[in-house]
């Protein structure tokens, strides 16, 4: 199968399987789907949800969380890994919110992304997810999915995402990003299938023999 149709293959194939794909973590604005996008960094989204509600219900707000102590963030968030760290880019990024877009997360990647703990990916979840902004976060699935697929050469995230952008429709990139995280999770995870397993992978490649080793991001 040629790349143009695999490309479309894949994309009518993860629309039949996820027509609306639930955005993973649980929020209830943009403010607290950012914090929960930035604990999600090394941890799985699972592990986030379990653990956001009593940070929320602390504080759920740029108000109430600037007037917290890293320690009290950082006593909650510990589960999650690199807890000091993220604890204070809770507490920075919740001040700078305040005094610089009168308590408001901004709608532009450049915004996000001078705010501490908030790299590209994090702003590009929150740009598509919170503002329907057209933009294709690559996580560790996305990236091994993309190399399983031969639509990336796992060179780099970032070439990963240029390549996905420009393979798929823009109207598409914001769907596709969790649609292939929900793909990847069920059917093609990272210590099984190998490229070798799952309906896409045998579809696309029905005479690859040998596992596919991803690079890693």
């Amino acid at each position: 199968m040629k790349l143009k149709e695999r490309v479309v293959y894949i994309d009518k194939k993860l629309n039949e399987l996820y027509p609306d794909p639930p955005i993973p973590l649980n929020h209830s604005d943009p403010y607290t789907l950012l914090i929960a996008v930035l604990l999600s960094a090394q941890c799985t989204d699972a592990r986030v949800n379990q653990i956001t509600p009593a940070l929320f219900d602390l504080a759920n707000s740029p108000q109430a969380m600037a007037k917290q102590s890293v320690d009290n963030i950082n006593s909650i968030v510990r589960p999650c890994g690199l807890a000091p760290k993220k604890a204070k880019a809770i507490l920075g990024l919740s001040k700078i919110l305040l005094n610089k877009h009168n308590a408001s997360v901004p709608s532009s990647f450049d915004a996000l992304e001078e705010l501490p703990g908030v790299g590209h990916k994090t702003a590009s979840v929150v740009m598509a997810q919170a503002f329907g902004h057209p933009s294709f976060p690559v996580d560790t699935h996305i990236h091994r999915l993309a190399q399983r697929w031969k639509l990336s050469n796992g060179k780099s995230v970032t070439q990963t995402e240029k390549d996905l952008k420009r393979h798929f429709p823009k109207n598409r990139w914001n769907q596709l990003h969790l649609q292939i995280i929900y793909y990847a999770r069920e059917f093609c995870p990272a210590h099984a299938c190998h490229g070798l397993g799952c309906e896409i992978c045998k579809t696309c490649f029905p005479k690859r023999k040998k596992k596919i080793l991803t690079q890693r991001a």
